[in-house]
């Protein structure tokens, strides 16, 4: 492990097909590792389009096996370039047992690990029920050369659950690559709070956890939905280390300097001060 990492988060539209889609995130990873990256983020499904918006059951054709086509193509662009690559995709598990996943592969081009988006939303134009089994994996971090990952995935974003559990485990880095935009007809009233409401609840879990995070998320309109980008990294302390616009293909990048953690965490003892005999009733649905 080392004392520093780069990390960088790949921001982009969709393509118009799986191959494109990839074709241009080697050319972005190659891009941020010639910038230093050592640690690449890509967003929430990411060789694809976001295919949520309809229940479709075409769009199961868009899922594949892990290993499969997609770890297959950025394996060895990983042992080339020597650097850490987080891939979300669209898993097809076995015959009808689909899930929203994330694979890491390593620096030298194995995979060090697979993470199943725990937390599935239905919400209108994000009917991820319809296609995804909520993950079994738990929220296990996952080892690297560079650091310890801990990846949820977009809607396991608002879950300080989530976040404590991945922290708890040893998690250096907290990444939730994400596909969350506006709904045009919401977009004037509520969007600016929305967009808000999604950065502040991640730059909490940094702070309540003392630990850097990022947020890659997708840009470009599909169907109904405008993807708001802003994909951003956060230090331990909150504070918004790079950010992107709403709107563009792009890098986002800081430098995760590990001491801070415990810096951080020494002058704020969130973790020290925890009455962990006294939260048994958060595993009850409701405290009646």
């Amino acid at each position: 492990m080392s004392s520093s990492v780069k990390l960088s988060l790949i921001q982009m539209r969709d393509a118009g097909s799986k191959d494109k889609s990839i074709d241009a995130s080697i050319g972005w990873i190659e891009k941020a590792a010639a910038e230093g990256a050592q640690i690449v983020c890509l967003q929430e499904l990411f060789a694809t389009c976001y295919p949520c918006q309809s229940e479709d059951h075409d769009n199961f054709d868009l899922a594949e096996s892990i290993p499969g086509p997609t770890t297959e193509a950025l394996q060895p662009v990983a042992e080339r370039l020597g650097i850490v690559i987080v891939a979300p995709l669209f898993e097809r598990r076995a015959p009808g047992v689909y899930h929203n996943s994330a694979v890491v592969i390593d620096a030298d081009g194995s995979i060090a690990g697979v993470y199943r988006k725990m937390h599935i939303p239905d919400d209108p134009l994000y009917y991820e029920k319809f296609y995804f089994i909520p993950g079994d994996l738990g929220f296990k971090v996952i080892p690297t050369r560079f650091a310890k990952l801990g990846v949820g995935i977009c809607w396991d974003q608002w879950f300080p659950e989530a976040a404590r559990l991945f922290a708890l485990a040893g998690a250096e880095i907290l990444l939730y690559p994400t596909a969350i935009g506006w709904i045009d007809e919401e977009k004037e009233e509520f969007g600016e709070g929305q967009r808000d409401a999604w950065m502040t609840a991640m730059r909490a879990h940094a702070i309540a956890n003392g630990i850097y995070l990022g947020a890659p998320n997708r840009v470009g309109i599909e169907g109904r939905v405008e993807f708001w980008g802003s994909s951003f990294i956060a230090s331990p302390r909150g504070e918004i280390l790079s950010q992107g616009d709403c709107s563009s293909d792009q890098i986002v990048s800081a430098d995760c300097q590990f001491a801070d953690i415990d810096v951080v965490r020494t002058h704020w003892p969130f973790l020290r001060d925890r009455r962990i005999d006294a939260y048994g009733d958060l595993t009850k649905r409701w405290i009646d």
